[in-house]
């Protein structure tokens, strides 16, 4: 199986959260569906997805408390759905005091002694 290598600076916080995602493809054409966000960082996320997202769209999400926007930085199939790694834009950082996804677990308290 082909994994995404790890371009992150930022720890990632996994997470299971529901969102509804509005994207424009690189034509500009609008879309909309349900998605999983599988893990977030301040720089950009993971979601899962049953259709692809081209790389390059523009994609965005709403929570009670903070709009996230970003660009689709690849999209690849694995064995349960599609997953798209998202760079958030420029100026926009995810925080976990403004939008706190159900189900989120740090993977670096594993490393606690």
């Amino acid at each position: 199986m082909e994994y995404m290598q790890e371009r992150r600076n930022e720890g990632r916080m996994m997470c299971a959260d529901m969102i509804e995602l509005f994207w424009r493809d690189p034509s500009g054409k609008r879309h909309r569906t349900m998605a999983l966000l599988e893990d977030i960082s301040p720089s950009g996320a993971c979601l899962q997805l049953e259709r692809p997202i081209t790389p390059g769209a523009t994609l965005c999400w709403t929570s009670q408390q903070q709009r996230l926007e970003g660009t689709v930085r690849y999209c690849v199939y694995r064995e349960i759905g599609y997953f798209a790694g998202v760079e958030f834009e420029p100026g926009m950082k995810w925080s976990e005091t403004l939008y706190h996804p159900q189900h989120m677990f740090d993977p670096s308290r594993l490393l606690e002694k």
